[in-house]
């Protein structure tokens, strides 16, 4: 029978959830839920000094709002110290590992010598063979007993087969002198003991696989799978930095791009599977597979998210992007939704989504039926409410009076009116958004008038037509 597939994401709590520690965390996520398997979460908090409350709380908030739930309760690496100093006195004990009793200043030495000589600079400690008996009753630290040998390959999900030449790594620490482990131990350990099965993680930890592998192999456990994935790099093809703009998931939920469209980006970046671009989470899941990931740096593409934020806020259900948008406006401090608003919003989803490429946008064309009497409005529609369009829309209001409020009578009576005064339609429909809305992008004047009824539209239109407007 198959173990259960096993998989992790394990930030460092020292700032936000950064976009690329995101999509790490949804290819563990995409990769266990997939495979029926288990996705667990690790907090590396062992920089006491960088490490912070506030940073693990951003990581748990960053992948709630992503949606990606983990298995149990989140481990803290910090807390598990005993337990890996205990594998490294294991080590010790079964001769995989020794004390080194070198200060500072001599492996320096040994260091800036070999360099002069034009030697490899790995340090060669003196007492990885030495007797016990010949001890110092000093501080130490204890070292890997690498082998000297041969090469150490780590067989890559995603880069294929990397070899490393033993020669060309060192003893590395395991323990330093005061007792705490280092982070390579530390990492094999937690990852052993949580039972991971793959380690999925960025590249930049690819040449640190061949020192973990060492260890797993010196404690006779099973390796897990490694697949480390391509970097994201900004459209200038550099590493992605704060030059890029937003870098922090929670810097995008401000932006207003729903969860689903940052989860259908994100698993997109460097992962494909045929042409598709949008999909839905339930198709993510159905077709994700380390063999979809490539070996070469995606490229953050903010058009790209963008487009796809809109085919996602085209593709939700109404009562599911009302909701979504209370979050947005709650994560942005802006003020809440009144149950009358949500339920007008909801009204006149079926005219905002389509177009709408973030929830910004989407609000802003929902002014309509957001805003209240009298509206003011802005820069551009107050020029479409000169005196001759003031007069137009006077005439207009009797007729619509009688109307059956139907989109077919809507348009023909505006139709009617712009005929009787020679104007094309579009000419007659900006005063009519001007009144309606207060803005000059909106859903159509018909689709605003049916969603707010006839009382609320001729109200508008006569505090239009008599110049009445709000602060």
């Amino acid at each position: 029978m198959t173990a259960q597939i096993v998989t992790r994401f394990a930030p460092s709590p020292t700032g936000y959830l950064h976009i690329g520690g995101a999509r790490t965390a949804l290819f563990n996520w995409l990769f266990a839920r997939a495979n029926g398997g288990k996705f667990l979460l690790r907090i590396e908090d062992t920089d006491r000094a960088r490490s912070t409350p506030e940073a693990t709380e951003a990581i748990f908030a960053g992948l709630n709002w992503l949606g990606l739930d983990w298995d149990g309760d989140a481990i803290s690496q910090f807390e598990r110290a005993d337990r890996h100093a205990e594998v490294a006195h294991a080590m010790l004990q079964n001769g995989t590992a020794y004390k080194c009793f070198s200060t500072q200043d001599e492996v320096q030495a040994f260091r800036d010598a070999a360099k002069a000589e034009g030697r490899s600079t790995l340090f060669q400690s003196p007492w990885r063979d030495a007797d016990p008996a010949t001890y110092p009753d000093d501080a130490y630290v204890v070292r890997l007993k690498a082998p000297r040998d041969g090469v150490t390959v780590t067989k890559d999900a995603v880069q294929g087969d990397v070899t490393v030449r033993n020669d060309q790594l060192d003893d590395m620490v395991l323990l330093r002198g005061d007792g705490t482990p280092t982070y390579m131990l530390a990492v094999v350990v937690d990852d052993h003991d949580m039972g991971v099965t793959h380690v999925i993680r960025g590249d930049d930890h690819l040449n640190n696989a061949a020192r973990q592998t060492q260890i797993y192999t010196a404690m006779g456990w099973d390796l897990p799978v490694f697949a480390h994935i391509p970097l994201i790099h900004g459209e200038d093809g550099k590493k992605l930095s704060k030059r890029h703009g937003a870098v922090g998931v929670e810097e995008y939920a401000k932006l207003g791009y729903p969860a689903a469209a940052m989860r259908n980006y994100l698993t997109r970046l460097g992962w494909s599977h045929g042409d598709d671009e949008v999909f839905t989470d339930q198709q993510a899941l159905e077709w994700f597979g380390l063999d979809g990931i490539g070996k070469a740096p995606a490229r953050l593409d903010l058009k790209k998210l963008e487009h796809m934020s809109g085919q996602h806020i085209a593709m939700m259900e109404d009562d599911v992007l009302v909701r979504e948008i209370q979050a947005y406006l709650a994560a942005t401090d802006a003020e809440e939704l009144s149950a009358a608003q949500q339920d007008g919003l909801g009204d006149a989803m079926y005219c905002l989504k389509d177009r709408a490429r973030s929830f910004p946008q989407l609000l802003e064309k929902a002014h309509f039926v957001l805003g209240s009497r009298p509206f003011s409005p802005d820069e551009k529609s107050l020029t479409a409410l000169d005196t001759v369009s003031r007069g137009i829309l006077s005439e207009l209001t009797p007729h619509l009076r009688s109307a059956s409020w139907s989109r077919a009578d809507l348009e023909e009576i505006v139709a009617a009116q712009a005929e009787a005064r020679g104007l094309k339609m579009g000419k007659l429909a900006q005063p009519l958004r001007a009144a309606l809305a207060g803005r000059t992008v909106t859903p159509s004047v018909f689709d605003m008038m049916l969603v707010i009824g006839r009382d609320e539209t001729l109200a508008r239109l006569e505090d239009a037509s008599l110049g009445a407007t709000g602060d």
